[in-house]
C-alpha cells in the first residue's frame, strides 16, 4: 500500500511539544540563545596566578619589568612577543598583564628555523 502524506513522520516541532514545550513555541530562538551563551562563556577574562616562565635573553622582562606600564590594556589581557634568542632560534612568548600592571610570561614556543622562505 502506498504511503499517504498524512502518514509521514511527525515534524521535530511536534516531537519537542510532546516533551513538554508549549504548543506553537518556536525553539529556534532558544537554540540560538543557547549557542550564543556557550560562545560568550569562552570569552571570559583569564586569570593567571602562576609564577610564569623564567625570562630568557630577548624577553620583555629579561632585565626586570618594563618601566612604562600598560595602563590602557585591561588586566588579564594577553599579547604575543616574537624575537630571536641567543642561539638563533625564533621564539614566541605570550605575556599576561597582572592586576599590578606587571607582566608574566604565560607561554613560550620555539618555532622551527625556516630557510629560503620554506
Amino acid at each position: 500500500m502506498p504511503r499517504r502524506l498524512h502518514d509521514a513522520p511527525a515534524p521535530i516541532e511536534s516531537k519537542i511539544a510532546s516533551l513538554g514545550a508549549p504548543e506553537g513555541m518556536n525553539m529556534k530562538p532558544a537554540l540560538i540563545g543557547l549557542i550564543g551563551i556557550l560562545i560568550l562563556s569562552g570569552c571570559s577574562t583569564v586569570t593567571y596566578s602562576g609564577p610564569g616562565l623564567e625570562p630568557i635573553p630577548g624577553s620583555i622582562t629579561y632585565s626586570g619589568q618594563p618601566r612604562s606600564k600598560l595602563t590602557k590594556s585591561p588586566v588579564g589581557s594577553a599579547f604575543p612577543h616574537d624575537f630571536i634568542d641567543q642561539y638563533g632560534q625564533q621564539v614566541e612568548e605570550t605575556y599576561i598583564i597582572q592586576p599590578d600592571r606587571s607582566l608574566i610570561i604565560a607561554h613560550r614556543r620555539y618555532k622551527p628555523i625556516r630557510f629560503f622562505g620554506d
